[in-house]
């Protein structure tokens, strides 16, 4: 799996234009990309400025940027968004919603008509308010049913994955 400068030449099992846009707080990717991204171009949402790897520290500056209503700015940028369909948006869920690196994404483009399927790891709280987030900042766009992976993700995250997909309409290789 690459990284891919988002060119909106990838299409879909379903004549969909594809976008697999991710946050990571170490700019790495895990089990739920593994599983999600067929079909899709790759996009890593990146902040010019880095996130701390201590996680305590990490805790601090999430909750600082959250209580700020802050918007990092964003280190890359999709080239061509008008040309995809569906966004798949993962994230970690921070202080119960969407990492604020997540909102300065949403708020760059014109989501209007797309569908966004969100999916994020946690480490006990699920999705949060994070759809809620989402919708509050994309509210043309077509809210899909979000996923929730724990960060130990567990031996049946392939079939949850797998199920999420279904419930969505988005066919498997």
């Amino acid at each position: 799996m690459t990284d891919m400068a988002a060119s909106g030449e990838q299409e879909d099992r379903n004549g969909k234009n594809i976008l697999i846009a991710y946050f990571t707080r170490l700019d790495n990717t895990d089990a739920t990309l593994d599983e999600i991204v067929q079909g899709g171009d790759l996009f890593s949402i990146r902040t010019v400025q880095r996130y701390p790897v201590n996680y305590d520290e990490l805790i601090n500056v999430g909750g600082e940027e959250r209580r700020e209503n802050a918007r990092p700015e964003l280190a890359a940028h999709v080239e061509n968004m008008e040309s995809y369909d569906i966004i798949f948006l993962g994230y970690p869920n921070w202080w119960a919603s969407i990492p604020m690196p997540i909102a300065s994404f949403l708020e760059e483009y014109d989501f209007s008509g797309k569908t966004i399927l969100p999916f994020c790891s946690h480490g006990g709280g699920g999705l949060g308010q994070s759809q809620t987030a989402i919708a509050k900042l994309v509210p043309d766009a077509n809210m899909a049913e979000g996923l929730a992976i724990n960060y130990s993700g567990g031996s049946g995250m392939p079939d949850d994955v797998a199920a999420w997909l279904d419930v969505n309409g988005i066919e498997r290789q």
